[in-house]
């Protein structure tokens, strides 16, 4: 046992103090800092609960902005933000030029929901011949033989003129939805910004594709699924892998990332899951590896919270969570990567 004079007691507790204080200066740097981010629209609902109760929590001040997965991309290459969000991978191209180096943080999955106006048609139902026909725009009517003779499909199908809609900026849904388009067979070139046939009407974001829908009798297009499902929009079911039609929705998406492995860098992409709701893909954050000492401790922060107590808000929102193991593996390459320079 030790026993402590009263000066080299009050040395001990002046030492303590010190340390103490250095603690909470660190503690206080980091919280002082702000980070600034833009990208995907799919992820931002999720994004502000993770920031509004990260600010709450006193852990981190972090702003972010729906702009679009490519303007968030084009701003990560810029170097005008700290991070992105996007729906969709980044190039090897686009990769190269940016010189901090980028890390692929997968945060969350989710669906995207094919939407129809077919006044009196409630569960039309889609196999990858009708998908794939349609947005080829090989198929331009609905009574066409290939939709109505889907086995247990309504014989009442109109002889309509079918109107594509489509997203008019670069989009994460659309990367989503022409992923799958692709791995079912189709010939649609330029994901994730598709050179799309016939005459498609296009429209800015979510509301802009659905508003078009709405407006047009005959009209089918793809929205963000929990976008679809606030706004009462009317969904098609799709032919999955194994055979079953397939409404989107959070259960089915998660079916469909169930089992799938993640690659080393976490970019996951798959295009046609072996069961599930078929049109699905994840969304990241795309940080960079080299920051100031300040911003890199604070990056670092926001990816343990969001990998950890974020995980939880997910299917709250309706959207997938990360596997744990895949987050556990976010946390340790993020913390090992992520280096201060300058």
């Amino acid at each position: 046992m030790f026993f402590f004079t009263g000066r080299w007691r009050r040395a001990f507790i002046v030492t303590l103090a010190a340390a103490a204080f250095s603690l909470s200066l660190i503690s206080s740097a980091v919280a002082a800092v702000t980070l600034n981010g833009s990208g995907a629209t799919f992820p931002k609902p999720l994004y502000d609960r993770y920031f509004s109760q990260m600010r709450s929590a006193n852990q981190i001040t972090v702003n972010y902005e729906g702009t679009g997965s490519g303007a968030g991309i084009n701003a990560l290459i810029k170097g005008t933000v700290d991070f992105a969000g996007s729906d969709a991978l980044m190039t090897s191209a686009q990769i190269a030029e940016v010189k901090r180096g980028v890390i692929a943080v997968p945060t969350a999955g989710g669906a995207v929901a094919v939407i129809y106006n077919l006044p009196g048609v409630n569960n039309l139902r889609l196999n990858s011949d009708a998908m794939k026909g349609i947005f080829e725009g090989k198929i331009t009517r609905w009574n066409d033989a290939k939709i109505a003779g889907i086995s247990g499909q309504a014989k009442n199908l109109p002889n309509t003129a079918i109107r594509v809609a489509v997203r008019a900026d670069s989009s994460g849904t659309t990367f989503i939805f022409a992923n799958h388009l692709q791995a079912i067979g189709s010939t649609i070139k330029g994901v994730p910004q598709p050179s799309w046939p016939g005459s498609p009407v296009s429209g800015q974001g979510n509301a802009g594709v659905a508003g078009l829908v709405r407006q047009t009798a005959g009209a089918i297009g793809y929205v963000q699924d929990t976008y679809a499902r606030q706004n009462k929009l009317q969904t098609a079911f799709i032919q999955n892998k194994a055979g079953r039609f397939v409404d989107a929705n959070l259960a089915e998406a998660e079916k469909a990332f169930a089992g799938e492995t993640f690659p080393a860098d976490f970019r996951l992409v798959e295009g046609n899951p072996n069961d599930g709701y078929p049109i699905v893909g994840l969304t990241w954050l795309l940080v960079y590896k080299e920051y100031p000492a300040a911003k890199a401790d604070a990056i670092k922060k926001m990816v343990n919270w969001v990998m950890t107590t974020g995980q939880g808000i997910n299917k709250q929102l309706e959207y997938t969570s990360i596997p744990s193991a895949t987050a556990q593996k976010v946390i340790q390459t993020v913390n090992q990567s992520v280096v201060a320079k300058g």
